[in-house]
């Protein structure tokens, strides 16, 4: 009787909306490891994709070949309180980060409100908070080392290679570790509070540009808007007891995910439903270190999709889309959500040479979202929309060449430095080229 081949590895993002079948899973705990993984892959003509923490929605993550499981590089490495550089492997949470760089007195300039990436799937899909003085995760990068297909452990510090490698949908070889510019550690004062809708827009630009960090999100079926107004400052953070954040965030969810799971069996319900969330929305204060307010826990599964529009466009867009929602009446139970960030020079970065206004879409996990999404992004292209690198969307190579002025600088950083495309797979032919 002939042995039986054992089983390939299977592999699925967060959500559960992603999944593949890779001929193996590695898991390197060293950079030698790391790179001779890369290198013996590329001589058996494997192809080969780093994974960090699975959060994105895209199958950028995916493939048939070797696919190396970054979690057991997530060491800080050197952190110099003076300069604020920080070195760390590329494996290294958010999560974890905010309080490791703590003890030297340091702090991110900016971050996003979900800390389970890890720093490098993070910056190489351009995620971001918000703020309008403030760029996306990947410009707090002074410098990375990238291991290529042949092996070579190469440090990139300066010109177009760094600006291709911030945002590189890991396109150009796994990156091993990255040297972060940190900010002194501060406080930051959140303020959540519901504002008439018309009031929000009316003064969008305003909120923007008068406070330090400034967001919102509304459930289409409302005129009520939930803002979210915060300020840095280094006075002593007077946190929140854990056992009261642990509450909060068990209600919040918890009663999130009962209307959602109600609104997927009556869908018609859906305008209601909308009502009845945001009545249940109170005021709420938090003031504590920048790391722990940053960043929400979230246990309900969705599926998003996200688009970076140039910054005077914002509401007209937003209309746009509350009122396609609201015309088709389709059941759309989570929030639309609309952050701000500004210009940076990464070759792909969502919000390249241009002050950007972020507006995310969201359906429950099991409900029908591709009508929704595919009609919300006809609007988005109608503004030279740029689509988050991880989260849903239909675009190609084609369309997004016209939308990224320095799309064919990043083709040639690519063709340098990876050109058997060892580090290719169905998303970035998609969304790349060949």
């Amino acid at each position: 009787m002939s042995a039986r081949a054992a089983p390939r590895p299977r592999w699925r993002n967060w959500s559960g909306t992603q999944g593949c079948t890779p001929t193996a899973v590695a898991r390197p705990t060293s950079q030698a490891e790391l790179v001779e993984t890369v290198a013996a892959a590329a001589r058996r003509g494997q192809p080969v994709r780093a994974v960090g923490s699975g959060h994105s929605f895209t199958d950028c993550a995916c493939t048939d070949g070797v696919m190396i499981d970054m979690t057991g590089l997530g060491r800080v490495l050197d952190a110099d309180p003076v300069s604020g550089l920080v070195t760390l492997e590329g494996g290294a949470t958010l999560r974890s980060l905010g309080a490791r760089l703590a003890t030297y007195g340091l702090g991110l300039a900016n971050q996003g409100d979900i800390d389970a990436q890890t720093i490098t799937g993070a910056t190489a899909t351009a995620t971001h908070g918000t703020g309008a003085r403030f760029p996306n995760l990947s410009a707090q990068l002074a410098s990375l080392r990238l291991v290529t297909a042949a092996g070579e452990v190469v440090d990139v510090d300066d010109g177009d290679d760094l600006l291709a490698a911030r945002v590189s949908l890991g396109a150009l070889g796994v990156i091993s570790e990255v040297t972060v510019q940190a900010v002194p550690l501060y406080t930051l004062h959140r303020r959540d509070e519901r504002r008439p809708l018309a009031e929000t827009l009316d003064r969008l630009d305003e909120s923007a540009d008068d406070n330090d960090h400034f967001e919102f999100f509304l459930f289409p079926y409302t005129e009520t808007a939930l803002t979210r107004t915060t300020a840095r400052s280094v006075a002593e953070p007077t946190p929140t007891a854990a056992w009261k954040r642990r509450l909060h965030t068990g209600v919040e969810n918890g009663g999130l995910g009962l209307i959602c799971r109600v609104g997927r069996l009556l869908p018609a319900a859906a305008p209601r439903l909308n009502r009845l969330i945001t009545a249940m929305m109170t005021p709420a204060t938090v003031c504590d270190h920048a790391y722990k307010v940053y960043a929400t826990e979230r246990k309900v599964k969705f599926t998003e999709m996200e688009y970076a529009l140039p910054r005077r466009h914002a509401r007209e867009a937003i209309e746009r889309v509350v009122a396609v929602i609201r015309r088709r009446r389709w059941p759309i139970l989570f929030p639309i959500e609309v952050r701000f960030a500004a210009a940076d020079d990464a070759l792909l970065s969502t919000a390249h040479h241009r002050d950007t206004c972020y507006i995310a879409v969201h359906q429950y996990r099991g409900m029908e979202f591709e009508e929704f999404f595919r009609t919300v992004e006809q609007i988005m292209d109608e503004y030279a929309g740029r689509p988050h690198w991880g989260k849903y969307h239909f675009q190609t190579a084609e369309t997004l060449r016209e939308r990224y002025p320095a799309f064919d600088r990043f083709t040639a950083v690519r063709d340098r430095l990876d050109p058997q495309r060892v580090f290719a797979n169905d998303y970035t032919r998609r969304v790349l080229g060949p």
